[in-house]
This record gives structure tokens, C-alpha cells and sequence, in this order.
């Protein structure tokens, strides 16, 4: 077991005041298998009465509205959560592929998690690489493994390539993208295969050696889960399965159901982005 403190500051700047936002964040998790919420805050500046709801993907969400003139929004979420490895899929616990075909159609869940969103939608190559990898004949995980892990081994984690409305097409063809696209292109291949797939939203420690109670500079992490029985995680980007570095935050069917922040606001200028993440493990 690990315990992370996450302190995740985003926001906007405007060029000139804005003279009101109205906006909704995910950046609160929610305990769940593998991790407890210890303490989970949203701190927003300017000051701002807070709305919370639990939405359709079971994500917690918090609205707010700011109807002063401003130059900056900032929203700053700080958790504290005890992380543990889910336990490996003992034998006979994973549905085979022909029970699988027969869940879909009577589970809302899982139909909407196979169909392709304008994001993940896979272009030949991709779908070539579902029907090659499926067909070595394996099983559910191993074949949403092996599409993972081939994915992830053929992208290059590159910042700059793609955009926040790139598309899994997009960042195939390139080759690259950071782990949005890593996350869409894979969720695409999985769902080109007949898996169910998932995009999750969370953190991610990036640093195993970091001592306790050091610092480190974090980043907001997209994964994906796949269904075969239960749902299962692996992060493509990195090669590996969920564990004590990731804190999960919500899923959806691609990234824009779990945006960290989304909102609109009234001003005569541009705006521009900011995010900064800090890791912190503290047992």
C-alpha cells in the first residue's frame, strides 16, 4: 500500500478581465476497489460557492460560477488517498468470449463502452491490428493485453504532437502523442475487438525512487479498464498494470466525459491554460 498526497492546480488565464465563468471540474476522487479517500478539497480563487453531484459514470463533480471580473481562474484540488494494487483475476473469474457476446446486448454499460466515440474511432490500420492480435485466439485479457502492450510499445510519448480534440486516428498515425492519445488509440483497438473499454481519469506518481514526504512533479494520467467479468486496468502509456502509483479519478467513454475542467465565460479576450501537478508519497 501506498499513501499519495495529490495537489493538482489548473485554471485559465484571460488577456483581458473576464467579466464571468461557468465551469465544472473532476479532480476529486472517490474511494473505490484499490484506493481510500482520506481527504479530498476543492479550493477555487476567486472565491466561489461550490455545486456537487455525482454524474452518469459515477465521477464526482463540482460546478461553480464566478460573476466578478477576473484575470485568472484558479482551482486548486488537493487528496489525500491510501492506494493498494487490485488483486490479478484468479482462474475461472474471467468470462469467456462467447458469454461475453451475450452480456452486451442486455447491459447499457457495457453496450455503451464498445461503441466508438468520434475519438477512439480506429482508421484500417487499427482495426487490422484488432483483428491480427484477436486472432492468435486467445482470451479476453490476453487479447486486451496484448492490444494494450502493442499500442503502448509502438507510440512515443511526445508533448506537442496532438491536441486536447486529437483524435486516436490522428495519434496512430503519428505514431505519438502524450496519454490521452495513448488511452484513445488503445480504447479504439480494444473496442474494434469486441472488449468493452473504458477511459480512465486520474494521477499518476511518476517517480518510484522519490523518498517519503518528497515532492514530485505529477501529471494528470489517462488509462483504460476492459471488461471480462470485471473491469480490469492497464496503463498503455507505461506498460504496466494499475497499482500503488496510480489514483483514479473517474471514466467515461473517452477523455471529454472525464475533462478535469470544462466551462465557458463571458470577456473580450483570449485564454490560456494552466496545469501543474505535484506527487507527494507520504507512507
Amino acid at each position: 500500500m501506498s499513501r499519495l498526497r495529490v495537489v493538482h492546480r489548473t485554471g485559465i488565464h484571460y488577456a483581458e478581465p473576464a467579466t464571468a465563468s461557468y465551469n465544472e471540474v473532476r479532480m476529486l476522487p472517490h474511494s473505490r476497489d484499490g484506493q481510500f479517500v482520506l481527504h479530498a478539497a476543492l479550493d477555487i480563487s476567486p472565491s466561489a460557492a461550490q455545486e456537487s453531484y455525482v454524474d452518469y459514470w459515477d465521477t464526482r463533480v463540482s460546478t461553480f460560477e464566478v460573476l466578478v471580473p477576473h484575470t485568472e481562474l484558479s482551482v486548486t484540488a488537493t487528496s489525500v488517498v491510501d492506494v493498494r494494487p487490485t488483486p490479478s483475476l484468479r482462474e475461472g473469474e474471467s468470462i469467456d468470449w462467447e458469454e461475453l457476446a451475450e452480456r452486451i446486448p442486455l447491459s447499457l454499460a457495457l453496450a455503451e463502452c464498445v461503441a466508438q466515440t468520434e475519438a477512439t474511432t480506429p482508421d484500417e490500420g487499427m482495426r487490422d491490428l484488432a483483428l491480427r492480435i484477436e486472432a492468435a485466439g486467445g482470451g479476453i485479457d490476453e487479447t486486451a493485453s496484448e492490444i494494450c502492450r502493442t499500442v503502448g510499445s509502438e507510440m512515443e510519448y511526445r508533448r506537442g504532437v496532438t491536441g486536447v480534440n486529437s483524435t486516436a486516428k490522428e495519434a496512430w498515425a503519428a505514431r505519438s502523442g502524450v496519454c490521452q492519445d495513448i488511452a484513445h488509440v488503445a480504447l479504439g483497438v480494444l473496442r474494434a475487438a469486441g472488449i468493452p473499454a473504458r477511459y480512465v481519469s486520474g494521477y499518476l506518481h511518476p517517480d518510484p525512487t522519490a523518498g517519503i514526504g518528497q515532492p514530485v512533479v505529477g501529471e494528470s494520467h489517462a488509462w483504460v479498464e476492459w471488461y471480462s467479468g470485471s473491469w480490469r486496468g492497464f496503463d498503455p502509456t507505461n506498460l504496466v498494470e494499475i497499482g500503488e502509483s496510480h489514483v483514479y479519478i473517474g471514466h467515461g467513454r473517452d477523455y471529454a466525459d472525464v475533462a478535469p475542467l470544462r466551462g465557458v465565460y463571458a470577456g473580450p479576450s483570449g485564454s490560456e491554460l494552466f496545469v501543474e501537478v505535484e506527487v507527494t508519497r507520504l507512507e
